[in-house]
């Protein structure tokens, strides 16, 4: 008689063996997820340094049009008091004002090109003031544009002559910290009299970028 001899047939994975999978399944997906997250956290950060670096070139590109396109125009203030071409520093009423030209009039209002702006700091943050006239009376609001955050405080200096920048020229660079601090009315000189600087230096403290600088030769009027 011959014998029928039956291979025992696999019953499946072992427990250990289920567990062990289920283990290398959770580590891969532990390290997905870690990678995943911090490509996307790097993506952000990536973003929002691109957005700050954007404000920031726009806030000074603004700044350097404005400056470069100085006019010679002393204005009258609400109070009617004459402000001169240029004025800022501490003592002045604001950190930087003056008058620029170029407004640009694609609608043809029946007004001027020119436009008195002031640069200020308010809640950590620098704000450009423009007015819809030059001579201003009580009730002329300015428009107000938020140009940058972040700001600690804003620091200007003046240069008074281009004879004084030749003198003070060695071999470190230029050096400002004997520029004058305030470019305000001296005393007996209206504001229709007063001449604006030859330059200025205008310094911004940022909260995360520290302090950034920026050194400005005005156009001769």
């Amino acid at each position: 008689m011959r014998l029928k001899m039956h291979s025992k047939s696999a019953g499946g994975f072992t427990l250990i063996e289920v567990l062990i999978a289920l283990a290398i399944t959770a580590f891969v997906t532990v390290v997905a997820y870690t990678s995943i997250s911090a490509a996307l956290a790097g993506v952000e950060s990536l973003r929002e340094n691109a957005g700050r670096t954007y404000d920031i070139n726009r806030a000074w590109m603004i700044i350097s049009r404005d400056l470069r396109q100085l006019a010679q125009r002393p204005v009258r203030d609400e109070f009617g008091q004459v402000e001169p071409v240029l004025a800022g520093g501490e003592q002045a009423r604001f950190p930087l004002s003056f008058t620029r030209t170029g407004w640009h009039n694609p609608n043809r209002y029946p007004r001027s090109h020119l436009q008195r702006v002031n640069y200020r700091i308010e809640d950590e943050a620098l704000w450009r003031d423009s007015y819809p006239v030059l001579d201003r009376a009580a009730n002329t609001e300015p428009q107000t544009v938020l140009l940058l955050e972040d700001v600690e405080y804003m620091e200007l200096k003046f240069l008074a002559s281009v004879q004084a920048l030749v003198d003070r020229r060695d071999d470190e660079g230029l050096r400002t910290e004997d520029w004058r601090d305030n470019w305000v009315n001296e005393v007996g000189v209206s504001g229709d009299q007063f001449p604006p600087p030859a330059a200025l230096e205008i310094t911004l403290q940022l909260k995360d970028w520290g302090e950034m600088r920026r050194l400005y030769a005005l156009p001769p009027l």
